[in-house]
């Protein structure tokens, strides 16, 4: 079946923009180095470029993705992308650790907008037939991303600086964001009482940015005591939801739906486990190995290669197998190439760290569009927005997850020492224990992906 005009706009101007999105972050992952050394930032500081813009998306994802289904997707999408190519030019000119790290805030604001409404977007004119191809292309795209990144932003950083990152960057999604406004056209009007539960959104961001701030200051009684009050404001969250007339999200989402529920602890598993591998090799490439930023981002470029090129087809798969065959079989595969990344150390060849990026690549690439077809195939056509929300928000606070765990384990390997200065040693243990943990979180995701049910029942 041939694809209308609708159709293709709406899957080409997702696309593009879900490149440029992943095509940022990777290759702010390989620059990461020449910004702790121009604004002489320490390890635990460094990482808050990339918590920074997670945390922000994270606490924004669940109301904007409930506002969106009240007002329409299609202008949410076109504001987020707005901020998020106007912030990212800012980036460019960030003349202080602090100021990088707050326009990575502002930044996430944006990303949280599109991330949001862009499977919704894609399944609200695709059909349930179609849903599996669609999303894997735009999961292509994201990949794409994420592999040109680090070899772009290794060049780039090495030949123009850091900061041309930014600037180049921040010019592609100006001229995504010219083609969005111009042919993704408008929403067909809603009818639905404009209300949220702000205060559900208040507690839910303030209970988000007490744990994470908390997990940054572990293992002191500070960190320890944030923590708990995070979960004490979460466990709150979820009370005051239940009984909301309007609610951010409706718990029986997860407690009535449980192919809904079990296919987002997947990605919320998955994406803990799998989200800091670029950021630390990234390190290790570079400080152990001795590689330069566009020689590290070279070997890098092998993992989202490998699941930019299977994810079109395992999302086909998806939509004549069952996805959590495939899902499954994703997760058991990143499980074993996260535990052999804990026996990397100083004299690991190059070929054999390659080897085991595309291990990840491929278990990666069966578990993203399959799980992602499940989730948005899991609910009714009024819910698209708040569930493209949700599996965005399961996404992104996995990521912070995977992030705040590197932060531990560097708080407890390397403390506040710049990572220049920290023995070979030292970082490879703290990197061998970080991957280690990741690999066991992994092994324990396999069993909600295999246990979720079935999708087409």
């Amino acid at each position: 079946m041939s694809w209308n005009r609708t159709q293709k706009s709406a899957l080409a101007i997702v696309t593009t923009t879900s490149f440029l999105g992943t095509f940022l972050i990777s290759s702010v992952n390989i620059a990461l180095p020449a910004i702790e050394e121009v604004f002489e930032m320490n390890a635990l500081t460094l990482s808050w470029v990339i918590t920074g813009f997670l945390l922000s998306s994270a606490i924004l994802l669940l109301p904007l993705g409930r506002w969106a289904d009240l007002t329409g997707i299609k202008r949410i999408y076109k504001t987020g992308a707005t901020i998020f190519a106007i912030s990212t030019i800012l980036c460019g000119f960030s003349t202080s650790g602090e100021m990088l790290i707050l326009l990575r805030v502002l930044k996430g604001v944006g990303g949280a907008m599109v991330m949001t409404t862009g499977a919704a977007i894609l399944v609200s004119v695709f059909s349930p037939s179609e849903r599996g191809k669609a999303l894997g292309i735009t999961v292509a795209a994201v990949y794409m991303g994420l592999a040109m990144g680090p070899f772009a932003g290794g060049f780039l950083t090495q030949q123009l600086g850091w900061r041309s990152i930014f600037l180049i960057s921040g010019i592609l999604g100006l001229i995504s964001v010219t083609i969005t406004w111009l042919y993704l056209g408008k929403d067909a009007p809603v009818h639905q009482p404009r209300k949220i539960n702000l205060k559900g959104s208040l507690i839910y961001a303030i209970s988000l940015s007490t744990l994470v701030i908390g997990s940054s200051a572990i293992p002191t009684i500070k960190g320890w005591v944030l923590i708990a009050v995070g979960v004490v404001l979460m466990a709150l969250f979820i009370m005051i939801e239940k009984r909301a007339e309007f609610p951010v999200i409706n718990i029986g989402m997860f407690t009535r739906n449980r192919l809904f529920a079990f296919s987002n602890l997947a990605a919320l598993i998955n994406y803990s486990a799998t989200f800091a591998i670029v950021f630390l090799l990234s390190l290790y490439l570079q400080k152990i190995k001795g590689l330069s930023p566009q020689e590290a981002g070279s070997i890098l470029l092998a993992q989202p290669l490998v699941m930019a090129i299977l994810s079109p087809l395992t999302g086909r798969m998806s939509d004549k197998i069952e996805p959590r065959y495939l899902a499954t079989l994703g997760m058991g595969l990143c499980t074993i190439g996260l535990a052999l990344f804990a026996f990397v150390g100083e004299q690991t060849s190059a070929g054999l760290i390659i080897f085991y990026l595309i291990i990840m690549g491929t278990g990666f690439a069966l578990f993203s569009s399959p799980n992602l077809n499940t989730i948005m195939s899991s609910v009714e056509k009024h819910q698209y927005a708040i569930a493209s929300g949700v599996s965005a928000t399961m996404r992104v606070v996995g990521q912070m997850v995977s992030m705040t765990l590197v932060t531990l384990f560097f708080a407890i390997y390397i403390g506040q020492a710049r990572i220049s200065e920290v023995p070979s040693e030292q970082f490879i243990n703290g990197m061998s224990a970080a991957f280690m943990a990741f690999a066991i979180i992994c092994f324990i995701g396999m069993w909600f992906s295999f246990n979720r049910g079935k999708m087409r029942n």
